[in-house]
């Protein structure tokens, strides 16, 4: 699933190519892609009908485009395969295209989610208090965001009887962090996954934030971590942060800080990454 990176990729894209553009026609291809927009697409594409888009927004791996004049956002999320792409109108459909957005401009391109396995979607919310779609409300402030409140994320950490990458990966504590840059971040950190978060202390979690800050900023600059074509800005182009990994996807590689063969193991219906010598396990781990 992409994370903060990729998702910021897509909302820079969105924000030059939709932003300020007023939308003349809305066609749900597949029901499944406005499935949270409970009352169905046809409702979905009438209430846009005419509207505006606003700035595009993000909180985490979440991104939205407030609908100018009310108090509505068109949330988007987009699962495993779900791609916002801006295209010529003449353009010939993707295999997988859900929803089209035309425009009432003289442009020539419109946006089209196109979602191959239709775990993502779009759907229109009320706009919560501070301006987020009321359903994601929740979501805490991501590392990148100049807001977010490190004293209290430590607080928080000391307070939880978990493990760190855990906490890491819980969107209502740090939002924005999957399995990927957790691994990256911990790997800089020296920390193994099943750190309990209890003994980590202030300058420990002053350094694995700036270590989550430093790899998340680093794969935005290169466009974000595409291992296929599904993960991509809204031209199409793929990232390439995957060639500069330290952990993920390294098993019984060598470790670029001491050369031990990296390990993998299978954790919460995914994997975690390590050097078996830089990151060692807590003695509660075998």
């Amino acid at each position: 699933m992409p994370e903060l990176p990729e998702v910021e990729v897509v909302r820079r894209g969105l924000q030059r190519w939709v932003s300020g553009r007023t939308i003349a026609e809305v066609e749900v291809l597949h029901p499944r892609a406005v499935r949270r927009h409970l009352a169905g697409g046809e409702d979905f594409a009438a209430r846009l009908k005419g509207r505006t888009a606003g700035d595009a927004s993000r909180r985490g791996k979440y991104l939205w485009l407030p609908v100018a004049e009310t108090d509505m956002s068109v949330l988007a999320h987009l699962g495993m395969s779900g791609q916002l792409l801006i295209q010529a109108e003449d353009a010939q459909d993707e295999k997988h295209l859900r929803i089209r957005v035309r425009f009432d401009d003289v442009l020539g391109t419109e946006l089209r989610f196109v979602d191959q396995r239709t775990f993502g979607g779009l759907s229109l919310h009320e706009n919560a208090p501070g301006g987020l779609p009321d359903v994601i409300a929740h979501i805490a402030r991501d590392p990148l965001d100049p807001l977010f409140d490190d004293a209290a994320f430590h607080t928080a950490l000391r307070a939880r009887r978990t493990t760190i990458k855990r906490a890491l990966l819980d969107q209502s504590l740090i939002s924005g962090v999957g399995n990927i840059y957790a691994d990256e971040a911990l790997w800089r950190a020296r920390l193994h996954y099943e750190r309990p978060t209890a003994t980590l202390t202030r300058p420990r979690s002053a350094e694995l934030l700036g270590h989550v800050r430093e790899v998340m900023t680093a794969a935005l600059a290169v466009g974000g971590t595409s291992f296929d074509s599904l993960y991509v800005n809204v031209n199409g182009e793929s990232g390439y942060f995957e060639r500069s990994l330290d952990a993920y996807g390294r098993e019984d590689q060598p470790c670029r800080r001491c050369g031990t063969p990296m390990r993998r193991r299978p954790w919460m219906n995914r994997s975690s990454y390590f050097c078996p010598r830089c990151q060692r396990a807590p003695r509660t781990v075998s």
